[in-house]
């Protein structure tokens, strides 16, 4: 099984999902993300989604959790890079997500937690 990747950013996590959601995997994900709030002190969790094409009722239900538990742990959530199907069919699901914010993209997400994404220089002479 692979295990979702937890970036350190500052003091937010990024969980970027490139894999096909399975139970276990979200499952996993949930007691890595646990585990790395409490390690880093972070203050801020943003997970990508944007390679997330379907999702049904448990894994919405569980990025509620993850928003809920990471709460619990002074750390806010944002989830960004949702695509229209998969916010329909959420809508769909009754799944509202309740605590979970949403951006379109990282860089917004990262404005919501207000941290900033770090200066790479590209642009300066």
């Amino acid at each position: 099984m692979e295990r979702v990747p937890i970036l350190k950013i500052g003091d937010v996590l990024l969980v970027s999902i490139q894999i096909d959601l399975q139970d276990q995997s979200v499952l996993s994900l949930q007691e890595d993300l646990a585990d790395k709030i409490v390690k880093t002190g972070a203050r801020g969790v943003i997970i990508d989604i944007t390679a997330v094409e379907i999702v049904d009722s448990f894994i919405g239900r569980m990025f509620a959790t993850i928003a809920s538990m990471s709460r619990l742990m002074d750390a806010e959530t944002v989830v960004v890079g949702m695509r229209p199907a998969v916010a329909i069919t959420l809508v769909e699901l009754g799944l509202s997500l309740g605590g979970v914010r949403t951006a379109l993209d990282l860089e917004k997400g990262m404005r919501l937690l207000g941290a900033a994404l770090p200066d790479t220089g590209a642009g300066r002479r």
